[in-house]
């Protein structure tokens, strides 16, 4: 994420201007709740899932308002609006509240969720564990559900089979991948995958991550991110 001048922001530069413009630009209870901050799983999940999958905050909306079913409101951890798609993140601690929680409440949430879907939203839930414990496991299914909604189609519809599935499987693995890596998922030969990705290079999609006379590694282009975000 950067700024006007084009500086790059660190992640916790980005969180405090994304708190910033929203309790600003809030009022009520969404206001005092985002006063008081977000709790730690929420920031947690920022920093360790979205920060590093997405890079920005664009089109995401903490503690986010919405009208319950039963005529009262309650508040996303976090809603991400982006035409066409309304999509809930939703965090689930694993905790005495959660353990306890007796038959009436277990309904009443469930009950919440399909009014939400019924509503047009998708809606998504990560676990404490899996955020603390397996971020690179959310980042992954996380930059699935950006594909599945956002992806360039028009882009993708120019792509052979086997060039979507070389970046899919760059996507997913969330680091640079070497010839011989990406030889092995496709099961061909590391030079027939070296070209694969030469040529995902020439078209812009795919840039060197390493060596300095002959690259060895390949990561994501910007635009090549555009076609899963």
């Amino acid at each position: 994420m950067s700024n006007e001048g084009g500086v790059k922001l660190s992640f916790e530069e980005a969180y405090e201007a994304f708190i910033r413009h929203h309790r600003e630009s809030s009022d009520g209870e969404r206001r005092r709740r985002l006063r008081e901050g977000l709790g730690f799983l929420e920031k947690l999940f920022l920093q360790r899932v979205w920060w590093l999958a997405i890079g920005n905050f664009q089109h995401l909306h903490p503690e986010y308002e919405v009208q319950d079913f039963a005529d009262g409101v309650r508040y996303l951890d976090f809603a991400y609006l982006r035409a066409p798609y309304k999509i809930k993140f939703a965090l689930d601690g694993f905790g005495p509240h959660l353990r306890d929680v007796d038959r009436w409440k277990f309904g009443d949430g469930l009950m919440r969720q399909n009014h939400l879907i019924l509503d047009g939203w998708q809606v998504y839930r990560f676990s404490s564990d899996d955020i603390e414990h397996k971020p690179r496991r959310c980042q992954q299914f996380l930059l699935h559900v950006m594909g599945r909604c956002y992806g360039d189609a028009a882009a993708q519809a120019e792509l052979s089979l086997k060039e979507k599935e070389v970046l899919r499987y760059i996507a997913m693995a969330m680091r640079p991948i070497t010839p011989k890596l990406q030889a092995e998922h496709l099961g061909v030969h590391a030079e027939n995958a070296r070209q694969s990705l030469q040529g995902l290079c020439h078209k812009r999609l795919l840039r060197g991550a390493g060596g300095s006379e002959r690259i060895r590694a390949y990561e994501l282009d910007d635009a090549g991110r555009r076609l899963f975000l």
